[in-house]
């Protein structure tokens, strides 16, 4: 690839850092994230390490903003990767701001972006395992992904006033997971894929601050009796990220990748 291959990246925590280092060696990392400071910071890390790196302050639940991404990395080369880490967690937002930022956002990344796919670009969009968590009626996850962007977040299933931080994000994650699906298909017609990975627990700062918040002892003891026995790492993740944007995995679209250290598989066949 040229250097004016683009590679963007959503989120500047740890994972958007880590996968910004495994992927930005000779493209162009066009770098997104809603705090300036944030970005500002990220992106000076970057350069220094030699990076060819831009910032953008984009606020993902806002179409507008995602738009103005979108032209920022167009300008510069053509899309290459589109690796989607900007989210919130239960212990940094209410139930309405994680349907705004966790469920709209990431519908108008893959709707924006498709306009962009070129044969061979890629969307990676970081779910969670807790979407593996919270399987919903058949009708439920075909409204999650096929609902148009600006309708999604009147879905019943979305309504924040039933839902607490916790089962927003579950819903919120499950609903990354469908919505890919269902955009695998125009991405598809534009020779495009997208794939979502589902992490588990992740010692990143979001993972360490969920770690501290009042359900982290759950977090610890699924941790414990999981196959690995260990939290994951950034790098962890953005391993499996060059995997999916490689040619390698030509024909892997439109599904997600669990990455939780056998978390999900132990909840369901260890004895009780």
């Amino acid at each position: 690839m040229t250097s004016r291959d683009v590679i963007v990246i959503t989120g500047t925590g740890g994972m958007g850092m880590a996968i910004a280092r495994r992927l930005g060696a000779g493209r162009c990392i066009v770098l997104a994230d809603v705090d300036q400071r944030s970005l500002d910071v990220a992106v000076g890390v970057l350069s220094s390490e030699g990076h060819e790196v831009v910032g953008v302050v984009t606020d993902v639940s806002d179409r507008a903003s995602v738009v103005t991404l979108a032209s920022a990395a167009a300008e510069r080369g053509t899309l290459r990767a589109l690796v989607h880490t900007a989210g919130v967690s239960p212990a940094q937002a209410d139930a309405a701001r994680i349907v705004a930022v966790d469920v709209v956002g990431t519908a108008h990344v893959l709707e924006v972006f498709a306009d962009h796919v070129v044969p061979g670009t890629v969307a990676v969009c970081i779910a969670s395992m807790a979407g593996a968590m919270a399987p919903l009626p058949a009708e439920i996850e075909q409204a999650l992904g096929a609902t148009p962007t600006d309708e999604l977040a009147a879905l019943p299933v979305l309504d924040p006033s039933r839902l607490d931080p916790g089962s927003a994000y579950a819903v919120a994650k499950r609903a990354n997971q469908c919505r890919v699906r269902a955009a695998s298909v125009p991405w598809g017609a534009r020779g495009g894929r997208v794939v979502s990975i589902s992490p588990g627990v992740i010692s990143t700062p979001m993972g360490q601050q969920e770690l501290a918040s009042e359900t982290g002892a759950i977090m610890r003891q699924m941790v414990a009796m999981s196959a690995a026995k260990r939290l994951g790492t950034p790098d962890d993740i953005s391993a499996a990220v060059e995997f999916l944007i490689s040619p390698a995995a030509s024909f892997i679209t439109g599904t997600d990748l669990l990455i939780d250290g056998g978390v999900v598989a132990a909840l369901a066949f260890t004895p009780r």
